[in-house]
């Protein structure tokens, strides 16, 4: 009985809280998150991504449920945070 009410309570915490890594609109087109399952589908080359604090965060908390770490990392572990500068070299400093 405890079990049962302890897996209900991280499964209720787990959807009541704040997902990892947010949607973005950029030019008013909405940017969504991606993981390593949906990278080829969702990462747009021109747009500039960074992983989601968040999404590890949550992964590690809820480590022992194994579904919450493999839908963080599988589906919401990188978050659009802006459009890539078409002139920017890498090793450059803005």
């Amino acid at each position: 009985m405890k079990r049962t009410l302890l897996v209900l309570a991280l499964a209720s915490t787990l959807l009541l809280t704040a997902c990892g890594a947010e949607e973005k609109t950029i030019d008013g087109v909405k940017y969504g998150t991606y993981g390593v399952v949906n990278a080829t589908e969702m990462k747009n080359p021109n747009i500039h991504y960074e992983l989601s604090g968040w999404s590890i965060f949550w992964s590690i908390v809820f480590s022992e449920t194994i579904i919450a770490p493999v839908y963080f990392i599988g589906w919401d572990l990188y978050e659009p945070i802006s459009k890539k500068d078409p002139n920017w070299v890498p090793g450059q400093v803005k």
